[in-house]
């Protein structure tokens, strides 16, 4: 069967070279071989003559190529979008045009694949400049990261520009109205700052989405790492009412409001710089209706999470680094009160560095846009 597939590819990949489009059928097939690949390198042996068939088609054929993206793995979307750079390519090197208003309509509809529709525009924005300028400001809500940030980053050098120019309110506005779209950490921070220097209150907490509002205990034991995988009293069930043994004495929850701009939960505030120790943060969040969502945490030492009794994910591991949205946890969310468990350990390491006894955590969509708690 592998043989007689290579065979027909073969022979469409002859007939295209000398001029002759390939058949459907033929073209059908090559497309299936390619999106059938898989991970360990599955079905990579009749990839490539698949692969040369469809990169010698002519350009007319990119946005069927970059149709054949949706719902493609990551092996299949790299050699279609390989097929798709070496057509452009060959175009481009001929003289050729590029089937710029099929690529347009491509790229409107939100229903592709972003990183497909992210190459129509790279195209676009290649062929013919000016227009590519004149769609990018439609992108600033756009479900697909790649061409928001790059939405967003325009009002940020438009706004740039206007500052430079000594208007203060005009560049303000500027600033104000790309933070509102924008998504990516990186940006964000760099639209605050900008802000800052202009004498603007930028309220971080808000931006981002943190959930602010917790109930923590602690401590119990996590001497030489074992309270990780020990499920304490607040696994089992959370009684926000009740006392427990704790790793020296009875313990209670305690409320807590994280005023820091980057949503930290610090159990060093409330329990001192404690070594050995493992803590749980609760708190509740209210969703109008039940809809899909991404729990995104960051924290540099051992983490468990649940939501509403459901365990997510855990990492057991100290002091390595942290960063906003280091975990994302995709959710389903829950029509009324979701419940978030957080576990937290801290190990014994005494230097300086390892002090740190915290998390963040915000509720977004899949772009990350924050999700408000209805309460």
């Amino acid at each position: 069967m592998a043989l007689r597939i290579l065979a027909l590819l073969a022979s469409a990949l002859l007939s295209s070279t000398q001029g002759v489009a390939a058949p459907d059928a033929e073209w059908s097939r090559a497309l299936e071989t390619i999106k059938s690949i898989r991970a360990e390198g599955e079905g990579n042996d009749l990839a490539k003559p698949a692969w040369q068939l469809l990169a010698a088609r002519p350009a007319r054929s990119i946005p069927a190529l970059l149709e054949a993206m949706d719902g493609a793995n990551d092996y299949a979307a790299n050699w279609l979008r390989s097929a798709v750079e070496t057509i452009s390519q060959r175009a481009v090197a001929r003289g050729e045009k590029l089937p710029i208003d099929a690529l347009e309509k491509h790229l409107l509809d939100v229903r592709h694949a972003p990183r497909a529709r992210r190459m129509a525009y790279e195209l676009i924005a290649q062929a013919d400049p000016s227009r590519a300028r004149r769609l990018l400001p439609g992108f600033l809500n756009d479900p697909g990261s790649e061409l928001r940030r790059e939405a967003v980053q325009q009002v940020v050098a438009e706004a740039l520009k206007i500052r430079s120019s000594g208007d203060k309110a005009a560049a303000v506005a500027g600033f104000q109205r790309a933070l509102g779209f924008a998504r990516d950490v990186d940006q964000i921070e760099t639209i605050a700052k900008q802000l800052t220097e202009l004498e603007q209150k930028v309220d971080l907490q808000q931006t981002f989405g943190w959930v602010t509002k917790w109930k923590l205990i602690a401590p119990f034991d996590n001497v030489g790492g074992a309270g990780f995988a020990k499920a304490f009293p607040p696994e089992q069930k959370v009684d926000l009412t009740g006392e427990f043994d704790g790793k020296a004495g009875r313990i209670r929850w305690q409320d807590y409001e994280t005023l820091s701009e980057y949503g930290k939960v610090d159990f060093n505030k409330t329990f001192t710089a404690l070594k050995g120790a493992a803590g749980y943060a609760y708190a509740e969040f209210v969703s109008p209706t039940a809809r899909d969502a991404e729990i995104r945490l960051g924290c540099k030492t051992g983490w468990k999470v649940w939501l509403n009794g459901r365990y997510l994910f855990s990492r057991d591991e100290y002091h390595r680094g942290v960063e906003i949205d280091q975990y994302r946890m995709p959710v389903r969310l829950e029509a009324g009160i979701n419940r978030i468990l957080v576990k937290n350990c801290q190990n014994e390491q005494t230097e300086t560095w390892a002090s740190e006894w915290e998390f963040q955590l915000r509720i977004t969509d899949a772009l990350g846009t924050p999700i408000a708690s209805a309460r």
